[in-house]
């Protein structure tokens, strides 16, 4: 039995359906009530509560272990879920990590997402780390304003990062659950190529079949509107990548290819299977 972690998310969702799909039996772990395919086993646990997770790991072989918020809640203890994972008989644990971790190693999240990437390998539990760079599906926070005005609004308009669709890293980590040859593996993913906001808005524009228009913001303006929906650390973070990648932040790894045997998928891929969320 393998469990998922984060199973409604971007990542959780496909992961769980592609393992449910190869016949294994798959636990689904979301913090609230959630639908899941048939067959999975749902259990609601908050990742912030380790203790919480002994229901969902009872007989479990393998965990994939997306943190997200819980990781900076007050009081969390994230280290003690691979604890917990060891004590049930968990095998393999494949973690979701950042890119972040090797390109900009000095932010305090990117401190503790080390310290537990470090607990990982020190577990005696076999293990991969997951270290994705941005996602595609962080276009959706233009969603509402292409809805309404058929406007994308960000800052850096023509400077870009390969984001990587999330239903990339979700295979990745089907292949790194189920197959012995990723043990030990440090995976930095990202898509096909380097893509700046602009050119998202002509992909978005280009499934939708209709004309979408660009409004570069400022940095203090982006950063207004993104601490309506995130601390200011984890904005300016995310802002400092976006307005001045490094050249590590730039590179298109071959990582994806190396597992799943096929090229990353682009953007406008991404775009065109999630064009009801601009409609």
């Amino acid at each position: 039995m393998i469990v998922v972690t984060g199973a409604t998310g971007n990542i959780g969702r496909p992961l769980t359906r592609a393992l449910a799909e190869t016949g294994h039996q798959v636990t689904a772990v979301s913090r609230h009530t959630a639908q899941v395919p048939d067959g999975v086993r749902h259990v609601a646990a908050d990742l912030a509560e380790p203790a919480g997770l002994k229901p969902a790991l009872a007989g479990a072989k393998a965990l994939f272990l997306l943190l997200s918020g819980d990781l900076h809640a007050i009081g969390a203890r994230p280290a003690d879920i691979i604890g917990e994972a060891a004590a049930a008989g968990v095998r393999r644990v494949v973690l979701l990590s950042t890119l972040g971790v090797a390109t900009r190693p000095f932010g305090r999240t990117r401190i503790e997402m080390r310290a537990l990437e470090d607990t990982l390998r020190e577990s005696g539990l076999e293990w991969v780390v997951l270290r994705p760079g941005g996602f595609a599906s962080n276009a959706l926070w233009w969603a509402e304003s292409v809805r309404t005005q058929r406007v994308v609004a960000a800052p850096f308009g023509d400077i870009g990062v390969p984001v990587i669709d999330p239903a990339d890293i979700a295979a990745v980590a089907a292949a790194c659950l189920l197959e012995d040859r990723h043990t030990g593996g440090v995976y930095e993913l990202t898509g096909p190529e380097v893509i700046t906001p602009r050119r998202q808005t002509e992909a978005i524009a280009t499934a939708l079949g209709s004309p979408v228009r660009f409004h570069e913001l400022t940095r203090d303006e982006a950063k207004a509107a993104m601490i309506q929906s995130m601390p200011a650390e984890l904005a300016d973070d995310t802002l400092d990548i976006l307005g001045s990648p490094t050249p590590a932040e730039l590179r298109v790894s071959p990582d994806v290819q190396q597992v799943l045997g096929r090229a990353p998928r682009p953007f406008a891929d991404w775009a065109a299977r999630n064009v009801a969320a601009f409609r």
